[in-house]
């Protein structure tokens, strides 16, 4: 079996909320947060699959096409090239917000068939996000959960809590 890293997108791959980018619509949106590429080339190094579960609503509102994702995603995977990193697959969501699926985290949908399809052992594997559905999805699919951000949120439900991806990656593979 293999061990894996599942990542949200948003705010912890890429600048979402902030004055450059309220949301990534497109590739130009699309910025790496700092230290990103390099915390998830030691997950590759370390022999983590490295996968992406990202909620996409815009597609289901309008503000976006399927098309539309997969350039930014393509944006995404090229830039992470650039430090010699890279992503195994990428699943997304793209119904609009608060449609009820298997898929939509905080179900556990998305997790549960990259670990079917890959071999992934729940177990010692891992769920890193900067919101509560991300770490009730990996709670969900019995993978241990981590929130990455500065701020400590009053319900945090996750396993553990670190600033940046890099400094998690770090405490993962050092």
């Amino acid at each position: 079996m293999n061990k894996a890293v599942f990542l949200d997108r948003d705010g912890v791959i890429n600048e979402v909320l902030t004055k450059r980018v309220k949301f990534v619509n497109k590739p130009d949106d699309f910025y790496l947060l700092e230290g990103v590429g390099e915390g998830i080339k030691k997950l590759n190094k370390s022999g983590y699959k490295v996968f992406v579960v990202t909620n996409q609503g815009g597609i289901g509102l309008g503000f976006m096409t399927e098309e539309d994702l997969l350039d930014v995603h393509d944006r995404m995977e090229s830039d992470l090239e650039g430090f010699g990193a890279y992503i195994d697959d990428i699943a997304y969501f793209p119904d609009k917000p608060h449609v009820k699926s298997r898929c939509r985290k905080p179900s556990p949908g998305m997790l549960l068939d990259l670990a079917d399809e890959y071999g992934i052992d729940l177990a010692t594997s891992y769920m890193a996000g900067d919101r509560d559905p991300d770490i009730l999805a990996g709670r969900n699919a019995g993978t241990k959960t981590v929130r990455i951000g500065n701020e400590k949120k009053q319900n945090e439900k996750a396993d553990m809590h670190f600033p940046t991806l890099l400094s998690f990656a770090s405490w993962l593979t050092d």
